[in-house]
């Protein structure tokens, strides 16, 4: 595996220049698998009922959400478990999971996926291998020792990441988590418009991309739910959306 010795650049969570850079770099042309390929290609190999929702029948869709735990969380939780709705948390470690982690065993204790946004939120294209593994292994580690288990998905930041990452995740047996829907919820604290963006875009087997870390995305989540689940869909983690198919190490997921 080649080293690359390119410097980084710092993170800058809150700022909207990163939310903008989510939003141009999320969709960036890397291979991916479908929710609905790694179901068929596990159906042969699946039972008739597996358990949980199946999503090769039911109209599923996953919301997910980036760079907690927050100050917000705990509303979000209270939403989530008053709706019946589990989620996936991609978490950051510094000032998250290190600062929050009664949230974090909370998500895991009422049945979210619990899943790492690396521990700083370093571009990883830009660091060499080892300083990749060390973004990836801290907030796994942090995450274990608090919920009992060890992630097995991670989302890069801003969605940047290229075939040296995937040999890296493979490694340490994550696959990689991409999105479908942006709120763009770094841009503006109107909660109808978020719900807007959301509902605008949402389709079958659709992952939703949120930040609970924004003062208007929190607010919006009820609306969001309400309106999706009229329209018939089934809010799923993302594991259930895979499933009968299992997420790969070193593989990435995007509807």
């Amino acid at each position: 595996m080649r080293e690359r010795r390119r410097g980084f650049r710092p993170a800058a969570l809150v700022s909207a220049a990163l939310g903008l850079a989510l939003a141009l770099s999320g969709c960036a042309q890397v291979d991916t698998t479908s929710p609905s390929t790694a179901r068929e290609q596990a159906a042969q190999e699946a039972p008739a009922s597996f358990g949980g929702v199946d999503c090769r029948k039911a109209k599923c869709i996953a919301l997910t959400f980036d760079a907690g735990p927050s100050e917000n969380s705990p509303k979000l939780l209270d939403i989530l478990k008053e709706k019946k709705v589990h989620a996936t948390f991609f978490l950051l470690g510094k000032r998250h999971i290190e600062k929050y982690p009664r949230l974090v065993k909370r998500m895991s204790d009422e049945g979210h996926e619990v899943a790492s946004h690396t521990w700083d939120h370093k571009i990883l294209t830009d660091l060499s291998d080892d300083q990749v593994r060390d973004e990836l292994r801290r907030p796994n580690d942090a995450i274990e020792r608090i919920t009992g288990r060890k992630p097995t998905l991670m989302r890069p930041p801003q969605g940047r990441t290229d075939t040296n990452i995937h040999e890296i995740c493979k490694e340490l047996g994550l696959a990689e988590v991409l999105w479908s829907v942006t709120a763009k919820d770094y841009t503006t604290t109107d909660s109808a418009l978020i719900t807007k963006r959301v509902l605008d875009q949402a389709d079958r087997d659709g992952i939703i991309l949120l930040h609970d870390i924004y003062a208007g995305t929190v607010p919006a989540v009820p609306g969001i739910i309400d309106a999706l689940k009229k329209r018939g869909y089934t809010f799923v983690t993302v594991p259930q959306l895979l499933a009968p198919g299992r997420a790969e190490p070193g593989k990435v997921y995007r509807p």
